[in-house]
């Protein structure tokens, strides 16, 4: 009787040192990005959005264009075994 109710004890606390050890693992990753990159931010995101220039906001609009009028033109590029 006590040596089912010992193991799930133990299961449990294997558990929450489990959690632990993953949680430590992530702040030391954390810390070694800062270090690495001078940063306090995981990610920088630039304040605003870089615009495209127009050359490449026109070969954009004549792809989707391309897209939307031959939609199974991707399928044509694509191998039988990824279908």
């Amino acid at each position: 009787m006590l040596e089912p109710l010992w193991n799930f004890l133990v299961f449990v606390l294997r558990a929450i040192d489990f959690v632990l050890d993953i949680l430590v693992t992530i702040t030391r990753l954390q810390r070694l990005a800062r270090l690495a990159t001078g940063s306090d931010e995981i990610v920088e995101a630039p304040s605003e959005p870089k615009i495209l220039p127009p050359a490449a906001q026109r070969a954009i609009a004549e792809a989707e264009q391309r897209r939307h009028d031959d939609p199974s033109s991707f399928d044509t590029n694509v191998s039988a075994s990824r279908k």
